[in-house]
């Protein structure tokens, strides 16, 4: 299953990129939001081998995950791919500059099924694909939004 969509942002792509790999940023989001997010690499800069193991609750059951940046490509873009016990994800990241003010944000979000329950899963989504897609680009909708403000807000 697939999903991508696709922002432009009025901010220079360097600034874009440095928010997209503000990996810190994301982890205490992921921990207000009630994840357990623990850091299992030890690279001192960021780059290809960072890891993450994020534990919380989805649908009444405590989920397990693993996240490992698989591409770092400054400033175009970045490639993290994740693995559950029933699906495995891989999201990718592109960033164009389309001048020296706009950056064009492409996602694209792949998930695959590794076991049986893992293709129940994703039949269940596939039934709710429109509403889960249109979630998905009202959430990068959102994301485009913040990093403009958060640009303005600098400049």
């Amino acid at each position: 299953m697939q999903f991508t969509s696709r922002e432009d942002i009025e901010a220079p792509i360097e600034l874009v990129f440095a928010e997209i790999t503000d990996f810190t940023r994301f982890e205490r989001a992921a921990l207000r939001r009630g994840a357990d997010v623990q850091r299992t690499d030890s690279l001192k800069a960021p780059g290809v081998g960072m890891r993450w193991r994020a534990k919380f609750k989805l649908r009444g059951r405590m989920r397990d995950l693993a996240v490992r940046l698989s591409a770092y490509d400054p400033p175009n873009g970045i490639k993290v791919e994740a693995e559950a016990t029933t699906l495995e994800g891989r999201m990718t990241v592109e960033l164009i500059a389309l001048s020296r003010a706009r950056t064009r944000l492409s996602v694209d979000l792949t998930l695959e099924a590794r076991t049986l329950a893992g293709r129940l899963i994703l039949q269940s989504l596939k039934l709710a694909r429109n509403n889960l897609t249109k979630r998905f680009r009202l959430r990068l909708a959102e994301y485009a939004m913040d990093v403009e403000e958060r640009y303005k807000r600098v400049s």
